[in-house]
């Protein structure tokens, strides 16, 4: 099998299983209100990427970021917090991300129903093409160490944190999901705990050869401007081939592989984590590979929880991350200096 067969046959996985995700976005429920729930303060911020500069999209080095600061932050001065990183899925950017997840409101709920207070941000990871895929390229720039590096430096700086590993969580949805598991392998020195929320991409896909009607488009591009109106299959197609073939001279093919091929070699690093966590809905074409990590995890003996829950790629993640992901991290952090 040729790298280019390979590769263009993930592409039409990856385009095929979100452009369904998008289509499903609009039906997310909204957990109901907890009442007397207290109130969540949102900064918007933006935090420079030294990771991102100079890349060759020309996407801004400058990202919108959404920080939720617990009720108790503004009064307790002298209190320091543990931190979860929420990464969001392709063709939305941070914003949308709060709306799909539906904070503050959720964080809140979350915090009424018994979970310890945390920091919870949200990073912007939209590109050009729709989306980064958490990855490390030229073209997009990296935001692999954007996130794990840039981002978790500015926040510890600018805010009361815990800067220590077990104290810092990372979680994300769909394209989020696969930035989790990614990050997660590669950066176990950084954060402690881990949920896999619905991931894609995380396997290699038969070899196929590109739609006609997207090769076509493609190839009637003269400036970056010019992809604004593809339609969403090749726009995915042109997201995934920035992450993930970077090559700004063109030939040959430079591939970062989906973690199922190299997850084998972080298994180390993956025994470091606190605790794992991995769900995807009975309905999400995406479960066949959550499943494969499970049972990658499972092989080797590494702790994890693992749920498939009754639902579409989207329409539970709102209750989920108020019901599981928050109350999971509130077990699972370090919300105290040094704790082992």
């Amino acid at each position: 099998m040729t790298s280019a067969k390979w590769f263009g046959g993930i592409l039409l996985a990856i385009a095929a299983g979100l452009a369904s995700q998008l289509a499903a976005q609009v039906q997310t429920d909204v957990p109901p209100l907890v009442a007397g729930a207290k109130s969540v303060m949102v900064e918007h911020i933006k935090v420079h990427g030294t990771a991102l500069e100079g890349n060759l999209e020309g996407d801004a080095a400058d990202r919108d970021v959404f920080v939720f600061l617990p009720p108790s932050y503004a009064q307790e001065k002298s209190r320091r917090y543990p931190v979860v990183y929420a990464l969001h899925g392709y063709s939305i950017g941070a914003e949308q991300w709060t709306h799909e997840i539906h904070v503050p409101e959720t964080i809140e709920g979350a915090f009424a129903q018994g979970a310890k207070e945390m920091i919870v941000v949200l990073p912007d990871s939209k590109t050009l093409h729709n989306g980064s895929m958490y990855s490390s390229s030229v073209t997009t720039g990296d935001f692999e160490l954007f996130i794990a590096h840039d981002l978790v430096a500015y926040i510890d700086a600018h805010y009361r944190t815990i800067p220590e590993r077990q104290s810092r969580g990372i979680v994300g949805h769909s394209m989020g999901g696969y930035g989790a598991t990614r990050i997660g392998m590669k950066h176990s020195d950084v954060f402690g705990s881990l949920y896999i929320m619905s991931p894609c991409c995380l396997s290699a896909r038969p070899a196929g050869s590109m739609n006609p009607e997207i090769a076509k488009s493609l190839e009637a591009l003269k400036t970056p401007a010019d992809s604004e109106g593809l339609p969403f299959f090749a726009r995915a197609t042109l997201a995934s081939a920035a992450a993930w073939s970077p090559n700004p001279k063109n030939p040959p093919f430079y591939l970062d592989l989906p973690p199922l091929a190299f997850v084998d070699q972080y298994i180390g690093s993956l025994r470091r984590y606190r605790a794992i966590s991995i769900d995807v809905g009975d309905q999400d074409g995406l479960r066949a590979d959550a499943v494969k990590l499970h049972e990658v995890l499972d092989k080797y003996a590494i702790a994890n929880s693992f749920e498939v829950y009754s639902g579409t790629h989207t329409s539970k993640v709102a209750d989920r991350f108020q019901n599981h992901v928050l109350p999971f991290f509130s077990q699972n952090l370090c919300f105290q200096a040094g704790c082992q």
